[in-house]
């Protein structure tokens, strides 16, 4: 139909970077005031959503416009393009046909149209990681090697990672997927890249770190197979908050700094934390909510599933100086039900969750719930209409003993949406609950 009515009104098909942009950055045409807006439409009925889904529970919970809590206006980000401090680029068939295109998927493998279009002109994406990324496709159109587009049909060539900071710190990640190599021909393999990059015309990107993952799967962590350094720092650094943050290949950081700065600062100021608070930081990464909060608070406590995170929390607290933290290493389902089964502590307890999709486990909301000292809860989520509704009305839902639910329910107080993402459709919801 959409390419009817295009041949009718003898519109000129969309370019490929035109058709990329539009996929990865479905905003971009639009003034950052509207995006904006279609941001605050878009929270406004996911707060509806979940004020439907709590009268259905017998909770009262409708307020003005049928929300369940007074929603802020969308906070902007700082930078609106080049933001990203993070991007992962593909390799596969470009739109000229050459398989060693590196860029960003158009189409869908379920639809097997998928095109890897070069990412020049994507507005969320800065300069630095476009260089990276054609610089690799330079080295890999060179290597007799081929890309590794489908794993049973051979090839080796996989997906580039590039991490920049604010201190000027550039990291690539390089993944290959090894097939029937032997260590010497591996080795070969790093030999070259390390020199392309570090000699040759690759040296212009100045990178800080160059990893090189060798993996059989499609996600592989560095427990999994480890990330090899094969050149320079094994770290690179980010300034967030007047701190220093050491950030490792798989480690998570907020893709957009100057966004998590404002973040974090109404993180600060919504706990409400006093000088004898403990903060719970759940899913706390590299520990930047935890760092950045804790000289207004007597103890942090931080729990993060990525043991290299965790590691990189731990040197991020010592090297700012911090000596108020603990952090824990381990699933938060593991890990969280425990610490707060024996919790004595008659100090306020503050909790912040920051989960990533998935939301949080079960078990984790219900050791959250069941714990008394809890009376304000901070819920951050990337994608609030997803899993963490489920865990939403999980909180807020009356004591249920067949789900082990037996403590007090909370309450939605506030929402504020923090635009981390430009020229997306996508938001950063901060739900404040309390009880």
């Amino acid at each position: 139909r959409r390419e009817k009515a295009r041949a009718s009104c003898s519109l000129p098909e969309p370019s490929w970077e035109e058709r990329l942009a539009n996929a990865v950055t479905p905003l971009w045409r639009l003034p950052y005031q509207e995006q904006l807006q279609v941001k605050y439409e878009s929270q406004r009925k996911i707060l509806q959503t979940l004020a439907s889904c709590l009268e259905e529970l017998g909770i009262d919970a409708q307020k003005p416009g049928g929300l369940c809590c007074p929603l802020q206006p969308v906070v902007p980000s700082p930078i609106i393009n080049g933001y990203r401090n993070k991007s992962t680029f593909s390799v596969n068939r470009g739109p000229d046909g050459n398989p060693k295109t590196v860029g960003l998927y158009v189409g869908t493998g379920r639809e097997r149209n998928i095109v890897c279009v070069k990412a020049n002109h994507v507005e969320n994406i800065p300069s630095k990681h476009k260089q990276v990324a054609q610089c690799y496709e330079e080295f890999i159109c060179q290597s007799p090697l081929d890309s590794c587009i489908l794993f049973h049909e051979g090839g080796h060539w996989r997906e580039l990672v590039v991490r920049t900071t604010c201190c000027g710190h550039t990291m690539a990640i390089i993944t290959f997927h090894p097939q029937q190599l032997g260590q010497e021909a591996l080795a070969t393999q790093k030999a070259l890249l390390k020199e392309f990059f570090t000699c040759g015309p690759g040296a212009v990107c100045a990178l800080t770190s160059l990893y090189f993952q060798e993996s059989t799967m499609t996600r592989c962590s560095h427990e999994q197979s480890p990330y090899q350094l094969l050149h320079g720092a094994p770290h690179i650094l980010e300034e967030l908050l007047g701190l220093q943050f050491r950030i490792s290949p798989d480690a998570f950081f907020q893709v957009n700094t100057a966004g998590a700065e404002v973040l974090y600062q109404a993180v600060r100021e919504l706990c409400q934390a006093t000088g004898d608070t403990v903060l719970l930081d759940i899913c706390c990464g590299t520990g930047t909510i935890g760092l950045s909060l804790a000289h207004q608070v007597s103890k942090v406590i931080g729990v993060e599933v990525v043991e290299k995170a965790v590691e990189d929390a731990e040197w991020n607290a010592a090297f700012n100086g911090i000596s108020n933290c603990e952090f824990h290493s381990g699933k938060a389902e593991a890990v969280l039900p425990q610490l707060l089964a024996s919790w004595e502590d008659a100090r306020p307890l503050v909790a912040v969750v920051n989960p990533s999709r998935a939301g949080l486990h079960y078990r984790v909301v219900r050791a959250i719930r069941n714990c008394r000292a809890i009376r304000r809860l901070l819920y951050i989520s990337c994608k609030p209409e997803g899993e963490a509704m489920r865990n939403f009305l999980e909180l807020c839902c009356p004591p249920d003993p067949r789900k082990k639910l037996a403590g007090e329910p909370f309450a939605p107080m506030m929402a504020i949406p923090f635009d981390m993402f430009p020229h997306t459709v996508h938001c950063e919801l901060v739900l404040l609950f309390a009880r």
